[in-house]
């Protein structure tokens, strides 16, 4: 049932964006995360009110995510999920005190066009779609050495403004991986329980791993709704060609099917591209040096 995962991804998308915006204020109330010490690092987050918070409204909100990919296809969830992003704007006004310019409300615009064109052309039968293991093989090998080389970019040398730029996109990546590992499992499991002891949870669960704390400094160093946009839409892109290219998701089964779902992707993803970086300067952060 696509309306089914279309209602799940907005829901998981709106508790997505509160999460991000919490794990912001957390991450700056932290030491510097560092990468030669993962432990110590999550330690130091967890041990902030905002960063636990943040964690828990992100974990339920993921929970929301799986259940849609669980029930539609992939590609159509990231775009309803990429659409979600300009939902960003609603809680970092009214809670975050982050401004609102144009672009945000023309990003809201956009959403809400592109969510309702995908939900008028939703296609039931695709669900579950089968996979090609060597395609699946071929695009998770790419993505996970793209966002190993966006992560390392990001943390070698000085300190460079851009670093929060690579590590969110790094992070978005990564969760993209895991995304579509979390698919492949998805047709599977319920059926066989036994499926989950598959080398795509320890793909899920080790890009799960290199997305948190590329994430974490990612908003350590860059400002919160740029490092946030970047990383949905890195996420967004990946899974959306994963469930092009991987899931065969269609696109459309007409001409003029074809060109409506492709005017919402792009909408959606528009939406996304358009939230610019706010014009506050980000907090203060504990132990800058890397």
């Amino acid at each position: 049932m696509p309306e089914a995962g279309i209602l799940l991804a907005i829901v998981s998308a709106m508790g997505a964006n509160v999460a991000f915006l919490c794990k912001h204020r957390g991450a700056n109330e932290a030491p510097a995360v560092r990468f030669s010490h993962p432990l110590r690092s999550a330690i130091a987050l967890f041990a902030s009110r905002w960063w636990m918070l943040g964690w828990l409204v992100g974990a339920i909100a993921w929970g929301f995510h799986v259940a849609a990919m669980a029930v539609a296809p992939l590609s159509l969830v990231q775009a309803v999920m990429a659409g979600g992003l300009a939902l960003l704007v609603l809680p970092a006004q009214a809670w975050f005190r982050i401004r609102l310019g144009w672009r945000e409300w023309c990003g809201l615009g956009l959403s809400a066009g592109g969510l309702a064109l995908l939900a008028v052309t939703a296609d039931a039968s695709h669900a579950h779609s089968a996979y090609s293991l060597a395609g699946l093989i071929a695009f998770e090998s790419g993505a996970v050495a793209l966002g190993v080389t966006l992560l390392l970019h990001g943390t070698s040398g000085p300190l460079r403004g851009r670093d929060g730029v690579l590590l969110a996109v790094a992070a978005g990546v990564m969760v993209g991986v895991g995304n579509i590992a979390i698919k492949a499992l998805s047709g599977t499991v319920p059926g066989d329980p036994f499926s989950l002891v598959s080398p795509w949870l320890l793909v899920a669960v080790g890009a799960g791993i290199a997305a948190f704390f590329s994430l974490a400094r990612g908003l350590q160093l860059g400002a919160p709704i740029q490092v946030i946009a970047l990383s949905s839409i890195a996420a967004n892109a990946a899974a959306i060609g994963g469930g092009v290219l991987v899931f065969g998701d269609p696109i459309g089964s007409g001409a003029l099917d074809v060109v409506v779902r492709s005017a919402a992707f792009i909408a959606v993803i528009a939406a996304a591209a358009l939230m610019p970086t706010p014009r506050v300067p980000p907090p203060a952060v504990a132990g800058q040096s890397t």
